[in-house]
Formats: C-alpha cells, sequence, structure tokens
C-alpha cells in the first residue's frame, strides 16, 4: 500500500481505517491505475480494513501534527517506553485512554504488544470530526470508485464492484443508502 506519510515509531496507525483525507487521496489514486476487477494487491489492502466498525477522522490535523501531539502528551506525563505506557493505557484487550487534541478531536490510546510499535491509536467515535462506518461499506466505495467510477450509482454496478471483493450483492439501491452516502463523502 503506498502511504503518503509516514508513521513514525512507536506508532500503530491504520489511515486506511481511520484517516479520511488518506482514504480519499488513496481512492483517487488507486482509480488511475485499478481496472476491473482489481488487482490482487488492491484487493487484498481493503481486506486490512477489516469486516467490523470503524471510527474515521476528517478533521484538518495532519498525521504528522496527531503523532506530534499525542507524543507531547505521552513526554508531559513522563511516559517514555513500553512498559511505562502499558501502565498509562493498560494492558488488557478492554483498557485505553482517551486524549483530546488540538482541534478538540478525541483519541484512543491503546496498548499494542509489539516492541515497536505499541502506541496504537485511532479517534474516539464520540469525538468531533469523527464519523462511524462499517467496513464493508467503506470497502463497497473504495471498490465503485476504483473500479467503476460513474457517477450514477446503480444497484447493478455497485454489485459488479462488490463482486471481486467476495461481497454479497444489494437488493436495491436503497439497501445500499450508507454506500451511496460514502461515495459521495469520497468524492466531495
Amino acid at each position: 500500500m503506498e502511504v503518503l506519510f509516514q508513521i513514525p515509531e512507536p506508532f500503530l496507525f491504520s489511515p486506511l481505517k481511520h484517516y479520511f483525507p488518506y482514504i480519499r487521496v488513496y481512492a483517487e489514486r488507486k482509480a488511475t491505475k485499478e481496472s476491473y476487477p482489481g488487482s490482487r494487491e488492491f484487493l487484498r489492502e481493503l481486506k486490512h480494513i477489516g469486516s467490523c466498525v470503524m471510527d474515521v477522522y476528517r478533521g484538518g490535523l495532519s498525521p504528522d501534527h496527531i503523532f506530534r501531539e499525542i507524543r507531547d502528551f505521552l513526554h508531559s506525563r513522563g511516559v517514555c517506553g513500553k512498559e511505562a505506557y502499558g501502565r498509562l493505557t493498560g494492558k488488557s484487550f478492554s483498557s485505553y485512554r482517551i486524549i483530546k487534541l488540538s482541534d478538540a478531536s478525541e483519541w484512543i490510546l491503546k496498548y499494542n504488544e509489539d516492541d515497536s510499535r505499541y502506541v496504537h491509536i485511532f479517534p474516539s467515535r464520540s469525538g468531533p470530526h469523527t464519523f462511524r462506518v462499517k467496513a464493508n461499506t467503506l470497502k463497497s466505495a473504495l471498490l465503485y470508485l476504483v473500479l467503476i467510477g460513474r457517477d450514477y450509482i446503480s444497484a447493478e454496478d455497485l454489485n459488479r464492484a462488490r463482486l471481486p471483493a467476495g461481497l454479497s450483492a444489494v437488493k436495491s439501491i436503497e439497501d445500499a443508502r450508507a454506500i451511496s452516502e460514502m461515495i459521495e463523502m469520497l468524492r466531495d
């Protein structure tokens, strides 16, 4: 996957799942390179989105700014290193810490069991500049924009786009309202 910015250690961050400006540029770039039914690489990248819901940040902070503010927060609390970070956030699956950044967005800090990428970050669903989306909705929107790209969204084209990723067909475009809305968000 082409990354438009570097994710510094110790951060673990998935921009294709959580950073709207990246998702938009990703769709634009892939649309110039891919054709139906999509490359193995493209379909593999979409699998990394998963199958659950995710929260996506669409505020104005750059990734570097987000990383810097979180790093500053950690340093201001004397958190240097994996063990200190684990004490701050907790290490259990359900443990986390929420912090607020300069644009009032809220970010979740979770512990990740990795020596170099132990600060797992993603936007909080309750904060401003964040929206929640189902993984298959985001995948479907990306598949449609990259592989089909027509202005008018028909159920037939939407189902054709979903097929290479093994997603089931939608019965009508009304059933796929969330997908259509996501496509329009990515187009704007």
